[in-house]
């Protein structure tokens, strides 16, 4: 398994950076789209426009990147065995942080959605830096590889 997954690395690599581009996008995105449900009183319309919009980003965008990344992520470790550097499991510390936000952000979008208001603006401004400072961790990380 480990000489088929060595043959495909590049393509492994190539899907892990196209998927995680693509969830942090909606991680940078989701936050925004609670900012405008704010403006909409709980049960409008305006309200259930922006609930369906971000449940259509969390099943068709989110979620599935997210298994992507983690799958083709820990292909490629094993493929390369990395699971003994100390880069990787710092990187992968950084990215189960990420996991977490992403389910705690989604269960903040659900709440939303059935009318509650957990988070101010200003909450869902900082918070939406979250993913961001992450990313850059996890690119030091795998360029440097320092440890």
């Amino acid at each position: 398994m480990q000489e088929l997954l060595s043959s495909i690395y590049l393509f492994l690599k190539s899907g892990h950076v196209i998927f995680m581009v693509f969830w942090l996008a909606g991680l940078f995105m989701l936050p925004r789209q609670c900012i405008y449900m704010l403006d909409h009183a709980p049960g409008s319309p305006g309200e259930a426009k922006w609930a369906e919009r971000m449940g259509k980003l969390r099943t068709i965008i989110l979620t599935p990147a997210m298994i992507i990344v983690w799958v083709l992520g820990l292909s490629m470790a094993y493929a390369h065995g990395h699971f003994s550097s100390g880069w990787l499991h710092a990187k992968l510390t950084l990215v189960l942080v990420l996991t977490g936000y992403h389910g705690w952000l989604v269960g903040q979008t659900k709440k939303m959605a059935r009318g509650e208001r957990p988070l101010s603006e200003k909450t869902l401004r900082m918070i939406g830096e979250v993913p961001g400072i992450l990313l850059i961790f996890v690119v030091l990380l795998v360029y440097f590889q320092p440890f």
